[in-house]
């Protein structure tokens, strides 16, 4: 019975420290200014664009679907 009450309060501690942890996120995302947030979002945007699109893999479209006859075939060579 005795560990019954110690995972009932572990569980209580976890949802306090995840409330707690959430809360803090939120206040620190409302502290942005739309002109801030504007900025980041372009920052990353253009981040991302930098970096090149790999090559696909050739046959990539056929293994796909796992369901795919072929592309089971595919799989095991």
């Amino acid at each position: 019975m005795r560990l019954w009450k110690l995972l009932g309060l572990a569980g209580l501690a976890g949802v306090a420290a995840t409330g707690t942890v959430l809360a803090r996120n939120e206040r620190q995302r409302r502290a942005y200014s739309p002109d801030d947030v504007r900025s980041r979002l372009h920052e990353r945007h253009a981040a991302l664009a930098a970096v090149a699109e790999p090559d696909p893999v050739p046959g990539a479209e056929l293994t796909a679907g796992r369901k795919h006859r072929l592309a089971r075939v595919l799989r095991r060579s």
